[in-house]
């Protein structure tokens, strides 16, 4: 191979010079909290753009990808505290919010 094809190889990035994708199917786990961006409590909607454009590039691959986004955080942090409910019952319903976002 000729220097100058192997600096274009090697210019490429890894996944472009794999054969393939290490794994057929992934899980993505995403913290609630990672969709808020730069806001004290919700969800940022060009965060969520953002993070739609990287798992559509990585299901062009052709891995099968299955998405978990947690509320747990989210749903305890300082609104639900700051509105007087119990830290357990807070708890119990960010754990009940991951399962139904799951």
């Amino acid at each position: 191979m000729s220097a100058k094809k192997k600096i274009k190889r090697l210019a490429r990035p890894a996944h472009r010079r794999a054969r393939g994708p290490k794994f057929k199917r992934i899980v993505l786990k995403i913290s609630g909290e990672a969709l808020q961006g730069e806001r004290e409590y919700g969800i940022d909607a060009d965060i969520v753009a953002s993070v739609a454009r990287e798992i559509k590039e990585v299901a062009g691959l052709g891995v099968e990808t299955a998405v978990v986004i947690g509320g747990g955080n989210i749903f305890r942090g300082l609104v639900a505290a700051g509105q007087g409910m119990d830290r357990v019952a807070a708890d119990y319903m960010g754990m009940l919010a991951t399962v139904i976002n799951g």
